[in-house]
């Protein structure tokens, strides 16, 4: 099996979903895909939390902990590090690092807004430092909260993050196929990008973009799912097609035995 670094380097981009449970998870794996990302919204929501002000450390650690023995690599996302503290994130990263993930996803970002980038920087440097080889995906949210949402402000913090140790640059909500192109010509790391509103992932690609995170789509998607199921049942309408009781079943079981197991 590749490397979860490879798989950054391959013909077309990686597709990356976002589990937030073991259950989607296994679904995901199950569907062949070879690495699967958490996502920070999904756990939160999932324990009645909003997303973000470090809401998600203890259960986002806890996942990683049952997906550790996937036949898949596992990247995490843990938002801003949950600290400010460089040390006290590498110590987080490197105990995710015991449980088996490949990477993991941090932002320049903290409440709604962005940080100084020198402090994303200092956490990737002590990371990197701890974990040389963890993969760090460094996130600029520029365009996602609307604060300096250009391409050359982009730059700016990738590079810092790039010189710090980063190994991918996310920019979520970058749209435009002229932005996306400005920002993965500019920057010499794998960009990543979240599934986007109308370009396919091989158009993507063809724009420079070497991965695609599904974010918390799959998560939002499938409470959508479960209420239009419910409005289904209550409106006398013929139950939609699902994954019999049985197959899922039998994943969990297999997932209980053992990473052999669930490799066959």
């Amino acid at each position: 099996m590749a490397t979860f670094l490879e798989l950054h380097h391959a013909d077309e981009p990686l597709v990356l979903p976002n589990a937030w449970d073991v259950g989607s998870a296994l679904a995901f794996a199950a569907a062949g895909f070879p690495a699967i990302g958490t996502t920070s919204f999904g756990i939160a929501a999932s324990a009645g939390l909003p997303d973000g002000d470090r809401s998600s450390k203890a259960a986002t650690a806890a996942l990683v902990g049952q997906l550790g023995r996937f036949p898949a690599h596992i990247t995490a996302d843990i938002e801003d590090g949950y600290s400010d503290d460089p040390t006290e994130v590498a110590e987080y990263v490197a105990e995710l690092a015991a449980l088996g993930v490949a990477g993991i996803n941090i932002e320049d970002s903290r409440s709604g807004h962005l940080v100084h980038p020198a402090a994303l920087a200092s956490k990737i440097a002590a990371i990197k430092l701890r974990t040389p080889g963890v993969f760090v995906n460094a996130r600029v949210d520029n365009f996602w909260f609307a604060e300096e949402p250009t391409v050359d402000a982009v730059l700016h913090r990738a590079h810092a993050y790039a010189n710090a140790g980063a190994d991918g640059i996310f920019v979520p909500a970058v749209v435009t196929a002229e932005d996306i192109q400005s920002v993965t010509a500019g920057i010499r790391l794998p960009v990543n990008v979240l599934a986007h509103p109308s370009l396919t992932v091989a158009e993507l690609g063809k724009l420079g973009v070497r991965r695609v995170s599904s974010g918390s789509l799959p998560y939002r998607a499938s409470v959508d799912a479960a209420v239009d199921t419910a409005n289904t049942l209550r409106d006398g309408r013929p139950t939609p097609p699902a994954t019999p009781y049985w197959e899922m079943q039998a994943r969990l079981v297999a997932f209980r035995q053992g990473p052999g197991q669930l490799a066959g």
